[in-house]
């Protein structure tokens, strides 16, 4: 299976049904009032987290995800059936950003727990029925509202893999063989750099209770914090854990396995100074070579806290296995991103604006201005009348009275074109 660990997608909810117009037709109920039921709710568009995927590649080929529109509602004051949600799965450890129209994004969850949840689109409401806009004046009302418009949201799906130890190294460092010997992962293992395209993980095993998850993460060298080779896509998965194993080529002189030492520290540095804050435990692998010996007691004095591993023979494997789980079990849960809480500005906001347009036009916006229209039948008469009467009681007809609008001018709401009067 492909890895894929960021993806961009749009959901929309589902729009409202439509209230009707209908009357009742009873037996001995000479002029049955209003009895149009209300429209049913759009679906909401819901992010799961789950254990059961471990890649974003379900969403590289599906772009858009719709709830299904809410039902219409019927005779006999009977309400429309409201939709299903639409439920969609995502890996646990799925960042969701919501992207800006200026071209910022908006941290709406951070879904680190199976079975967690967010809601991303949200469903329109069900338009009324005719029945509830009966009055003593206007004891039959020949009109009904539209459902509401559903809501619509571009995002930016990024996975950052949950592990409790993070191997990290130059290429040809020997993770993904530990890897393989450790657990029952099996990585693409060659003698070439970047043989490793993906980030791995293993379940390692030390008891009948006693186990963590180990990642290999990929592609790490000089500059890969700004792009080079493939680090910058595969540094975030080493953010969640816990303990972090930097793996050295023993089979290298002194110098170049200090160099390497200074390389990955320099760029888990610059990615995010906090990884280094967490425990490491510097490894010197491949013991199973005579020159990898002298090094490990070379380099001992140099590097605190070096030991060796040979996973070809399995010298030292388990002593860094119990390390990692104790280094594991007393360092923290690293804090999980908490989601961008707008600030409410708690300053009167215009409930419309009106400007005027090249041709003369004035037009009319604001969400509560739009969001009528779009549930109001235009088609009716009354429906139309009533639609003036909000306006009017909202003081848009009084703006634009002392904007210089005259008899016959254009005013646009919304698509929709009405000539002042």
């Amino acid at each position: 299976m492909q890895f894929i660990d960021e993806a961009t997608i749009e959901a929309t909810g589902g729009r409202g049904g439509d209230g009707i117009i209908a009357w009742r037709r009873e037996k001995y109920v000479p002029k049955g009032g209003p009895a149009g039921g209300d429209g049913g709710r759009g679906g909401d568009v819901v992010l799961v987290a789950t254990h059961e995927l471990s890649t974003l590649i379900e969403f590289r080929f599906k772009k858009h995800f719709a709830a299904e529109a809410g039902k219409p509602g019927s005779t006999s004051n009977k309400s429309g059936r409201s939709a299903e949600d639409l439920v969609v799965a995502v890996p646990v450890g799925t960042l969701v950003y919501e992207l800006q129209a200026g071209g910022g994004e908006l941290l709406l969850a951070d879904l680190s727990a199976d079975g967690e949840r967010v809601r991303v689109a949200k469903g329109g409401r069900g338009g009324l029925g005719n029945q509830h806009f009966a009055t003593s004046k206007r004891q039959a009302p020949r009109f009904a509202e539209k459902g509401e418009p559903a809501e619509t949201r571009a995002l930016r799906l990024e996975l950052k893999l949950l592990a409790d130890c993070g191997v990290v190294g130059l290429p040809n460092a020997g993770k993904s063989t530990l890897l393989s010997v450790v657990s029952a992962a099996r990585p693409k293992i060659a003698d070439y750099p970047f043989t490793t395209l993906e980030p791995q993980l293993g379940v390692v095993r030390l008891g009948p209770e006693e186990s963590f998850v180990m990642v290999d993460v990929p592609g790490l060298i000089e500059g890969a914090h700004a792009g080079s080779g493939l680090g910058d896509r595969f540094l975030r998965h080493v953010e969640r854990t816990r303990v972090l194993v930097h793996l050295m080529d023993g089979a290298h002189a002194a110098d170049d396995i200090l160099a390497a030492n200074a390389t990955i520290e320099n760029e888990l540095r610059r990615w995010n100074p906090v990884l280094l804050e967490r425990p490491i435990l510097p490894v010197l692998s491949k013991l199973d070579l005579p020159e990898a010996r002298e090094r490990l007691e070379e380099l001992r004095p140099r590097i605190p806290g070096l030991r060796g591993i040979s996973a070809a023979t399995g010298e030292g494997v388990r002593e860094l296995l119990f390390a990692a789980y104790a280094a594991i079990g007393a360092t923290p849960v690293p804090q999980v991103a908490a989601p961008d809480v707008p600030r409410f500005v708690l300053t009167p906001q215009e409930p419309f604006t009106i400007a005027i347009d090249v041709d003369g036009a004035f037009v009319v916006a604001g969400e509560r201005v739009e969001r009528l229209a779009a549930m109001t039948d235009f088609d009716s008469d009354e429906g139309l009348g009533r639609f003036e009467a909000i306006l009017a009681k909202m003081g848009i007809e009084k703006r634009l009275r002392e904007m210089g609008a005259r008899e016959g001018d254009t005013v646009r709401i919304a698509g929709h074109e009405f000539d002042y009067s």
